[in-house]
């Protein structure tokens, strides 16, 4: 593994490098609140894969764009970074993430051969039974954007409501795996860059799905679903596998909207079979 940088729109991105040598390159696009460090578990039951893991601008040790941290800022972004490649990578995005490579996919599907969504966000945040909530967390990151520095800082930043987000999404009965998961989102929830970049990217999580680009995807893409997942319910994904041309549906059962947490090794498997199945096709 090695750390590098690339530079978009004044932001110096921080990215890291695992298996090098290896033919097959997949590019993996972290979550909300999330960092590189979210998908390692994955990254980890991958070692025939050249991967590559940025941490988005304004996210973990990436400095923010200049630019709004919006739809346009992350997925040029990530056309950026995906042009400096020397071959067309396999492209993942897990939950905010599978919204950013949606649309990367659907506007230059040249750049990548494949995509791979985990958790995609196929149900609209802002319309059905969890509009409230969701508009009860725009309050809360609007707030946090608006008090004083320090006030605003450790509202965000608070650890009750950050073990608060974490037990609601986390569906294992594994005692282990769910204490792993809190300290994961203790250590890296809150390492955004500022606050102005939380507020932004949160109301784009919630501004945008998959389906907004689905009918445009035309690459093989896989879809990764977990069946208690609260925030990106199953007959969301249904949905979605409907709208795309060449859609493939793997339900992970038992587990919700952290599946790069609890199931890992059985994304991975799913990625593996997708990908080489992919490369015989061509």
């Amino acid at each position: 593994m090695s750390k590098k940088t690339f530079s978009f729109g004044g932001s110096t991105v921080r990215y890291w490098e695992f298996h090098p040598e290896k033919k097959q390159t997949i590019v993996m696009i972290h979550g909300f609140r999330g960092t590189h460090h979210g998908l390692q578990a994955i990254v980890d039951a991958l070692p025939e894969f050249h991967i590559l893991v940025p941490d988005l601008p304004g996210f973990g040790e990436s400095t923010p764009m200049k630019a709004p941290h919006d739809l346009a800022g992350f997925v040029g972004f990530v056309k950026s970074f995906l042009r400096a490649q020397t071959s067309k990578p396999v492209l993942l995005g897990h939950s905010f993430g599978s919204i950013i490579t949606s649309h990367v996919a659907a506007d230059a599907p040249e750049l990548i051969s494949s995509l791979i969504l985990i958790n995609p966000i196929s149900t609209p945040a802002l319309q059905g039974p969890k509009r409230l909530l969701t508009n009860l967390a725009i309050f809360y990151y609007w707030l946090g954007k608006s008090l004083p520095e320090k006030a605003g800082r450790a509202l965000l930043a608070n650890r009750l409501i950050v073990l608060a987000a974490s037990r609601t999404m986390a569906k294992t009965d594994q005692k282990s795996v769910r204490r792993h998961i809190h300290r994961q989102h203790l250590t890296h929830f809150s390492t955004f860059q500022n606050r102005s970049v939380l507020d932004q990217s949160f109301r784009t999580s919630v501004s945008h799905t998959v389906n907004d680009a689905a009918e445009r995807i035309t690459v093989p893409t896989l879809l990764i679903a977990g069946d208690k997942d609260d925030i990106a319910p199953l007959p969301g994904q249904h949905a979605l596998m409907a709208r795309l041309q060449d859609g493939t549906l793997d339900v992970i059962e038992d587990v919700g909207h952290l599946i790069h947490y609890e199931t890992p090794i059985q994304a991975a498997v799913a990625i593996e079979k997708f990908v080489k199945a992919q490369s015989v096709a061509s």
